[in-house]
């Protein structure tokens, strides 16, 4: 997974250059391609494919906890 999100960023870091360096592209025309086409869309793919990690790792840390109050010694 992160393998393609490196390489992606990669292609769209190589777009960002090109159009910065063109003789009619400008450095902002180069930013807004690098965050429309880059960072923005992959970030939101990145965040749905790590939900699932996200609640297998709540309902541990939920378990734990419930075994921890459940052994809790009461005076």
């Amino acid at each position: 997974m992160y393998l393609i999100a490196i390489a992606w960023i990669y292609v769209v870091l190589m777009m960002s250059i090109v159009e910065a360096t063109n003789s009619t592209g400008t450095l902002l025309g180069g930013l807004i391609t690098f965050l429309l086409y880059g960072l923005l869309p992959l970030s939101l793919v990145l965040y749905i494919l790590r939900t699932p990690a996200r609640k297998r790792a709540i309902k541990a840390k939920e378990k734990i906890e419930s075994e921890r109050s459940q052994n809790k010694p009461s005076h």
